[in-house]
């Protein structure tokens, strides 16, 4: 009888074990997939960000060139450019998006710092150029409420990338992220400048501010290129 006790307190043991054995592999199993859910929560999310963001880029072109002619301003010329790198930085983070890998990544961490470069090369010619010459454009009603209303947008649109990539851990959405502030900086820049020249006559502020971006710009390709990942 014993023996009989002893084996049935054995097999009971054994069952118990391995109940709590499957048990933890279904829960690990719900974590996994609870997790992978998370994830493809927050890419398709990046991917709706980066997709505002190139629409909005690709409209801002044809509105800022229609600006730019009639005003004759090398500020909205120079903020449609602008608009180009960064919808090319769209673009990278969307094909980054659509994979994986860190080489993936590296890749298209360095396709965003040399939109960087272009963008702090761009602005420091401009707006050396801009001062040299002592160029003066026109009033324009049209740039002003563009680069007011893109200001807004790619802040929101910025933190958003900045909240995502964070908790994607993903340096390139995050990289581009500053990007799309950089964009908003630079509107909020020409808004300054455009603002200044038809009030006051200040047709320097907007160049003047145009090499505080130059810094920030180069102060990221320096993070991209030089520092650690």
């Amino acid at each position: 009888m014993r023996a009989r006790i002893e084996l049935f307190t054995r097999f009971d043991s054994t069952a118990q074990g391995e109940f709590q054995a499957d048990r933890q592999v279904w829960e690990d199993l719900a974590v996994t997939r609870t997790d992978e859910a998370a994830r493809q929560t927050l890419v398709r999310r990046g991917f709706a960000l980066e997709y505002a963001t190139l629409g909005w880029n690709v409209i801002g072109i044809v509105v800022l060139a229609v600006a730019a002619i009639s005003a004759r301003s090398v500020a909205l010329a120079g903020f449609g450019l602008d608009s180009l790198i960064e919808i090319g930085a769209s673009t990278v983070v969307i094909w980054e998006l659509s994979g994986t890998g860190e080489d993936r990544q590296r890749h298209g961490l360095r396709l965003i710092g040399v939109g960087f470069t272009l963008l702090a090369v761009y602005l420091l010619v401009q707006s050396t150029w801009v001062l040299a010459t002592g160029f003066r454009p026109h009033h324009s009603s049209l740039g002003i409420g563009w680069t007011a209303v893109t200001a807004a947008v790619m802040f929101v649109l910025a933190t958003g990338k900045a909240r995502t990539g964070t908790a994607l851990d993903n340096p390139v959405l995050k990289t581009e992220g500053r990007v799309t502030l950089i964009d908003g900086l630079l509107a909020a820049a020409v808004l300054l400048g455009l603002l200044l020249n038809s009030l006051a006559g200040l047709w320097w502020a907007d160049p003047a501010a145009g090499y505080v971006l130059v810094y920030y710009a180069l102060r990221e390709v320096k993070e991209i290129f030089f520092g650690e990942h």
